[in-house]
């Protein structure tokens, strides 16, 4: 049987020919409807010959309007660093509501395939999806504020540090300091100036840097910075050697502020680079959604919207993570979570600070340095510890 298309283009034929085309005759002999035949008929009349049409739907409703395709593409370069798929998407929001568009914000995927439809995304390599991971965070602000430093160059290539304090839970950058070098001076100044503009927290998180710890330089004493904190009343805690997942959000936020930087002007000096530091700050607090908090929210709104505040004097207490204080007896033995476990003599007559994550406890000296950690076991009563590893000088 010949094709539709063979059929159609003989009918088309005929009537150009001005042969008279009995309709149910052709259609019995060629194996088609008459329907089709007086359909297909009044069109090559209509239309002057026929022509195969396409089969594509006249309306496509789940098809990106071109006005929200063309702000897609305009955002993504409008927005500087910050132009991922999530940022559009707020930008198309904050546009949707300003000119009372009839459109809706399409879904990030959406997003994604409209930039890759243009050439504008850039490929990455697939990641751990986020709902494999298991988010840490403190419940209130002010309960830990975590503080890392990171190089960046001057426009003369010189080297210097950016001490950034961030709020654990609300990702406020609550102080970001530039300074020549990595000190305790200058790691002093940076807490100092959180602590003055946000408050004190309970906590402190830091890493093992020589800005921060006297371990390496002086094992067994307790460093300017750690008594800094220690005199305003908040407990040093420091992450576990070889481990720097623990100061991860900040460790994370650095890529963010390099990633603004590299926006900007190279700095010419130390003061121009606190003046461009300044100037994100405000921006990241008050202005960039942070995909870590509810609703997308930015730092600002989240901490000015918390039900309360944590403090030195209000420890932190959640579900998922716990901080005690912990007396150790003569014999070096400690009560944490109603289990007991031995931190040993030396530390006798101290107390100590026991972080409880679900059944993970690590337990620190009052200075903040990690003694160990243990896996509680409901089946056991006494626990031993296993001791933190050693850190070696270089």
């Amino acid at each position: 049987m010949a094709s539709r298309r063979h059929v159609m283009n003989l009918l088309d034929a005929l009537l150009a020919a001005g042969v008279r085309v009995n309709a149910a005759e052709f259609a019995r002999e060629h194996g088609v409807s008459v329907r089709t035949v007086y359909r297909h008929r009044a069109r090559i009349r209509a239309e002057g010959q026929w022509q195969e049409r396409s089969r594509r739907p006249r309306t496509s409703p789940r098809v990106t309007p071109p006005e929200v395709d063309a702000w897609i593409c305009k955002l993504r370069a409008e927005l500087g660093p910050d132009n991922g798929a999530d940022f559009i998407r707020d930008a198309l929001d904050d546009v949707r509501r300003r000119t009372d568009a009839s459109w809706s914000v399409p879904s990030r995927s959406t997003v994604n395939r409209v930039l890759a439809r243009h050439d504008l995304l850039v490929a990455t390599p697939a990641k751990r999806p986020r709902s494999s991971w298991r988010r840490f965070s403190y419940a209130r602000p002010r309960d830990c504020y975590q503080i890392d430093a990171t190089e960046v160059k001057l426009a003369d290539g010189r080297t210097v540090v950016v001490f950034d304090v961030l709020d654990d839970c609300t990702r406020t950058l609550v102080a970001c300091h530039a300074a020549a070098a990595e000190t305790a001076r200058a790691a002093i100044t940076a807490i100092r100036q959180a602590f003055t503009a946000y408050g004190v927290p309970a906590i402190v998180l830091s890493d093992n840097g020589i800005a921060f710890t006297s371990r390496r330089t002086r094992p067994g004493s307790i460093s300017t910075f750690v008594q800094t904190l220690i005199d305003h009343g908040t407990r040093p805690i420091n992450s576990s050697p070889y481990h720097p997942q623990t100061c991860g959000k900040v460790e994370r936020h650095h890529q963010t502020l390099k990633k603004w930087l590299s926006t900007q002007p190279p700095p010419q000096t130390l003061t121009a680079l606190q003046t461009l530091l300044d100037t994100y700050r405000r921006y990241y607090n008050t202005q960039r959604r942070h995909s870590a908090l509810p609703h997308r929210t930015t730092p600002a709104h989240a901490w000015t919207h918390a039900p309360t505040l944590g403090g030195p004097t209000s420890p932190p207490l959640q579900t998922d993570a716990t901080l005690h204080h912990c007396p150790v007896a003569s014999n070096g033995a400690i009560a944490v979570a109603g289990h007991r476990t031995s931190v040993g003599t030396t530390h006798a007559g101290t107390t100590v600070t026991a972080i409880r994550d679900n059944n993970h406890v690590t337990i620190y000296h009052p200075d903040g340095q990690p003694i160990g950690y243990l896996h509680l076991n409901p089946d056991k009563n006494y626990i031993p510890l296993t001791p933190t590893p050693t850190i070696h000088n270089p």
